[in-house]
């Protein structure tokens, strides 16, 4: 039985892969919303996180993950990482398209065993610990294997998915089909993609090169689990009596954990992959329970000669599988980690995270500005963080950046953030009104998120939800430098809080009732004003609950496309 836990655990890891990759790529709203919480539940830090988030407000089942998973290593050790983690799926997937390459090269790809980077790997998890405990998670965003892989997918994938549809939709339109419907590929600024680009960077030469070495030394779940996997109740282990050191296991090892000249496995850092069961030719590893009496291996190899060896297994245990590293690798590695925690430490806390820096979104200078243009510039003080997200201060101890709130979201208002929440906010989204705005009546972000930074929210309590406040610069208005009629902003405003009034003659001029505002910067898409908005819309530090608007403030019904 054993042995087949190599495909039993592909068939289980691949399903879970092609189903949260399909999460992040679906634009076509086709994916039922509860299905999101399914996929999501056991992946352990956004279930951690809506755990916290929610203590003491009434815990939803889907706060209940990581409670599954630490369970899981309790009683099997990694298996986590294999079987539930995207991040590690892809990994093991890279392995497996490089071990196809070096088959068609008529080479053998071959993993062999490497001392832990302990100090490293401790350092970087404690940094991360830390960091979490001064209210900056960061570290985590940027760390985090879920978060990682969402943004792999949502900021570098679906871009190309959504191009490859337009694509075949031309192809089927000259065939006659109409199956297919074209899409507008999302615009991401160039400078957000260059973290999740370098972070994949990393990960597919780690995978090609030196397997799970990610997840062994700089993931911070795979150092916790394996942690616990120290004291798991069934552990891989060496049969000595069966074992007659042919190597075939080490080989295998993605996690290059098993010493074959010593004949034990660093089960902390074993992924529980199964790949070693099923490479052994007789039954000399397998799952057994973590507290049996230990082999008496050791002293009888002190006292006895070791079993004979062919020519290539005595060349593999000198070579291959005791090739060490410098003695003072695990002194640079300390090194390394201390940096690590000096930058880190150095951080800013959430509290000051959620006082955004202003966002830069003038679209030119006004200098030698033509008739019409504008000439004040008018950013917001802040950017507006999700309906759902309650305050700024919320958002930011609880978004981990996966970006499936901007995949789902059906405007694309969402986007990844470069500076405006701050250097420590970076990639957490933002409401970016030049980009799009929030549809009225859309609850899709608060429906999908798994970490509980965007919580739920019915359709009637969205309404009144006032995530921000417009402003009006009348100087900047078309209707003041050009003498023209325009009212774009009054024609989007869902809520009525943009009308217009008499100004001079026949004109007329916005005007603004904040009261009844929530802030879904429809207003300033629609302003027309170039180089410097006429109207913009103030991020609130704290949600509030506008008034709902009277029947005859919303007499004129709301225009759904742009109005020139």
């Amino acid at each position: 039985m054993q042995k087949h836990l190599k495909p039993i655990r592909r068939v289980i890891s691949i399903a879970m892969l092609v189903a949260i990759g399909f999460l992040f790529l679906d634009f076509s709203g086709a994916v039922p919303s509860s299905w999101f919480k399914g996929l999501t539940w056991l992946q352990f830090v956004p279930s951690l996180m809506h755990f916290c988030q929610t203590l003491g407000h009434g815990l939803a089942v889907t706060a209940y993950g990581f409670v599954v998973v630490l369970v899981l290593s309790l009683l099997f050790g990694r298996v986590y990482c294999s079987y539930l983690c995207p991040l590690g799926i892809l990994m093991d997937l890279l392995s497996w398209v490089s071990a196809k390459v070096h088959l068609i090269r008529k080479k053998k790809l071959r993993f062999r065993f490497a001392p832990p980077k302990t100090s490293l790997r401790y350092s970087i998890f404690i940094v991360v610990c830390l960091s979490l405990f001064t209210g900056n998670i960061f570290l985590i965003n940027l760390l985090e294997p879920y978060s990682n892989f969402g943004r792999f997918v949502s900021d570098l994938l679906r871009p190309l998915y959504m191009l490859g549809n337009n694509i075949f939709v031309r192809v089927f339109e000259a065939l006659g089909s109409y199956a297919l419907y074209p899409i507008t590929v999302a615009k991401t600024h160039p400078l957000a993609l260059l973290l999740p680009s370098g972070m994949l960077a990393l990960v597919i030469w780690l995978s090609l090169r030196r397997g799970r070495l990610y997840c062994n030394t700089v993931c911070p779940v795979g150092t916790l689990l394996g942690l616990l996997s120290k004291a798991s109740l069934y552990k891989i282990k060496f049969d000595a009596k069966e074992c007659n050191r042919c190597g075939n296991c080490v080989f295998v090892c993605k996690s290059q954990c098993i010493d074959l000249k010593k004949k034990e496995i660093d089960f902390s850092r074993c992924v529980g992959c199964g790949n070693c069961l099923g490479a052994c030719d007789k039954t000399g590893i397998r799952y057994a329970l973590g507290f049996s009496a230990k082999p008496k291996e050791k002293a009888e190899h002190a006292t006895q000669p070791s079993p004979p060896h062919t020519l290539a297994q005595h060349t593999l245990a000198q070579h291959n599988l005791t090739d060490g590293q410098p003695a003072d690798a695990s002194k640079r590695c300390f090194v390394l980690g201390s940096a690590f925690s000096i930058a880190a430490l150095g951080g800013l806390s959430a509290k000051a995270l959620a006082q955004n820096l202003p966002q830069e979104r003038s679209e030119g200078e006004a200098k030698g500005c033509e008739k019409g243009c504008s000439k004040i510039e008018v950013v917001a003080t802040r950017v507006a963080t999700p309906p759902g997200s309650r305050n700024q201060n919320h958002f930011a101890g609880a978004c981990t950046a996966c970006h499936l709130c901007v995949s789902a979201c059906p405007s694309g208002v969402l986007k990844p953030s470069l500076f405006e929440y701050g250097f420590w906010g970076m990639l957490q989204p933002f409401m970016d009104y030049n980009a799009k705005f929030c549809n009225y009546e859309c609850t899709r972000c608060t429906e999908v998120c798994p970490t509980g930074a965007i919580l739920p929210l019915t359709v009637e309590q969205k309404l009144t939800t006032q995530i921000g406040i417009v402003r009006f610069e009348r100087e900047n208005c078309v209707v003041v430098t050009a003498g023209t009629s325009c009212g774009a902003c009054s024609e989007h405003c869902p809520t009525k809080a943009v009308t217009m009034v008499p100004h001079e003659g026949e004109l007329t001029i916005p005007e603004i009732n904040p009261d009844i505002c929530i802030g879904c910067g429809a207003c300033e898409y629609a302003c027309p004003v170039t180089p410097y908005k006429a109207i913009v819309v103030d991020g609130l530090l704290e949600h509030k609950q506008a008034q709902k608007p009277t029947t005859e403030q919303l007499k004129e019904k709301p225009r759904e496309d742009f109005a020139f």
